[in-house]
């Protein structure tokens, strides 16, 4: 049934742009168009560099294996010290969805930015088959890959933190492709990588059948956006358009141009410029940010449609190459902090104590809480009241050859599922850590709870214990609290003007424990308090989502 639901709709989609095909009476012109554009009329390049980022996807990062948790922390751009990173970051992905909005976006805008450069060389004079450089082949399925490639090294060398994914190039299409057809370019971008994304999502389910849920805890989106580096690769393709279109002398009108620049950045994001304070708390400047976007659209229109006019305030220098200067100065500008940024590496202190981790061949896996970010810079800055000495909580991966210290699961993440697995590696090997929180929330309160650590093949292992929680209901002026033991266990503790009265193994489900006058008893995953005929329930056990 499922399969007869998804032919459906690709066979409605496919009629529906045969029809719109059909009736546009210049189809055979557009297909002679393509023709003298591509070879063959396909765009070879494209196709090679989806092939490529799937491939690495699969292969590299065990997607085929694990298509739904592939190995990621050894293919983020940690640090120079680290070459694999910088090299994979841009060509590796968190996940299938990760993945797929990138494909979808190189498939809507990367044949737009194929087509402007050709396979056919556009220059005056250039012959095809004249030189390799012109020979259509080469610049088909050798030339645009290697453009692609060095692109997403690129990105991978100077965007800032641990960056992962093909989206630095899918806005490098984009650049490019805004300056020589900045409406199609968003009229791709906004609209047909939604229907690409949307037909993927139908084709794997074509009915879905969806209850209320909770979501468990994350950042606001706006966090999850590399701002730094989408617009990294913005700049660097509308500089090899920019170069392309003068080279040709052919360019778009200039409101055109600004528009569509302004309408793309806005609509992708590039507006979310933010800080990260620590501990799940981000600031956003999204003032700030549409100014650098509405400065970004001004740059890019006058790089584009500059003219060779002289400027005599500049020696006689050509407005053209005023303007590719200050695109060049901005594309520094964007770049430069990445450097100090990206050459430093773990801190030597913090290191976990080894009873209370794992290790895998070189990976760390720990738990804490409240402890400085290990790639944060040795030295504090502040700036506009915000400083770089945050704290964080949770799963901690250290690897110190690979220059990695990350939070890997986020506390408040780990509360809501109450388990979690970590997956470690390299290039040619795949290992897993299963992370486990076990606890019981007091009636009001906190909660008490354990993490437990397995690699495969071993043994779980303790690796934290929380602070006691205590309930806020007073049964005969006492308090109860549940108190996680170094031991990995749980406790009850009895208190009364803050001295503790005692403390009794926690009963077992069904049974009653006598503390003082109190006793305090255990039904199913519940603790109640009872005295004087009186029942308070003070603890429940931990559930999950």
């Amino acid at each position: 049934m499922s399969f007869a639901y998804a032919a459906g709709v690709v066979g409605a989609l496919l009629a529906s742009l045969f029809v719109a095909w059909y009736a546009d009476r210049s189809h055979a012109a557009s297909g002679r168009r393509l023709r003298t554009r591509f070879l063959l009329g396909v765009p070879w390049g494209t196709l090679v560099s989806v092939a490529v980022v799937l491939g690495v996807y699969l292969f590299v990062q065990r997607g085929l294996v694990h298509w739904n948790d592939p190995v990621t922390l050894p293919f983020r751009a940690w640090s120079y010290l680290y070459p694999v990173g910088i090299v994979t970051a841009a060509f590796s992905h968190g996940g299938p969805g990760h993945l797929l909005g990138n494909l979808t976006g190189t498939l809507v805008l990367a044949p737009i930015a194929e087509y402007a450069w050709g396979h056919y060389p556009g220059e005056r004079g250039a012959h095809s088959f004249s030189s390799w450089r012109t020979n259509p082949y080469v610049r088909a399925f050798v030339l645009f890959p290697a453009a692609v490639v060095a692109v997403g090294l690129l990105t991978g060398l100077f965007a800032i933190g641990p960056v992962i994914g093909f989206s630095g190039v899918v806005f490098a299409f984009a650049g490019f492709a805004l300056v020589h057809y900045p409406l199609t370019t968003v009229v791709a971008a906004l609209g047909g990588q939604a229907i690409l994304n949307r037909a993927y999502r139908v084709v794997l389910s074509p009915v879905v059948t969806a209850g209320t849920s909770g979501s468990p805890p994350g950042p606001p989106w706006w966090a999850e956006v590399a701002v730094q580096g989408h617009a990294l690769g913005l700049l660097l393709g509308v500089l090899l358009g920019v170069a392309v279109a003068h080279r040709r002398e052919r360019t778009a009108g200039a409101l055109r141009i600004w528009l569509a620049v302004l309408a793309f950045a806005v609509a992708q994001g590039l507006w979310a410029v933010y800080w990260f304070r620590g501990n799940g708390e981000y600031v956003l400047y999204q003032g700030v940010g549409l100014a650098l976007v509405a400065a970004l659209a001004a740059l890019v229109t006058a790089a584009v449609t500059a003219s060779e006019r002289s400027l005599p305030t500049l020696g006689g220098a050509s407005r053209r190459q005023a303007a590719a200067v200050v695109l060049v100065v901005a594309l520094a500008a964007l770049a430069g902090p990445a450097i100090p940024v990206n050459a430093l590496t773990v801190a030597d202190d913090g290191t976990p104590p080894s009873d209370r981790s794992v290790t895998v061949d070189g990976y760390t896996v720990t738990y804490a809480e409240d402890v400085r970010n290990g790639m944060i810079p040795a030295f504090d800055v502040s700036l506009f009241g915000e400083d770089t000495d945050v704290r964080t909580s949770g799963v901690i991966v250290i690897n110190r050859d690979r220059h990695i210290w990350t939070r890997a699961v986020s506390t408040q993440r780990l509360a809501h599922g109450g388990s979690a697995t970590v997956r470690v590696g390299g290039v040619d090997w795949e290992s897993s850590v299963d992370v486990r929180r076990t606890g019981w929330t007091a009636a009001g309160g906190d909660a008490a709870y354990h993490v437990w650590l397995r690699a495969e093949g071993e043994r779980p292992r303790h690796a934290y214990s929380s602070s006691p929680a205590t309930a806020d209901p007073q049964v005969r002026g006492k308090n109860v609290s549940v108190v996680a033991h170094e031991s990995g266990g749980f406790a009850l503790r009895v208190t009364a003007a803050n001295r503790t009265v005692a403390e009794r193994p926690l009963p077992a489900e069904n049974e009653s424990v006598a503390v003082e006058d109190l006793r305090i008893e255990r039904r199913d995953d519940a603790l109640y308090a009872v005295a004087d005929g009186t029942r308070v329930r003070v603890a429940e056990k931990e559930t999950y989502r």
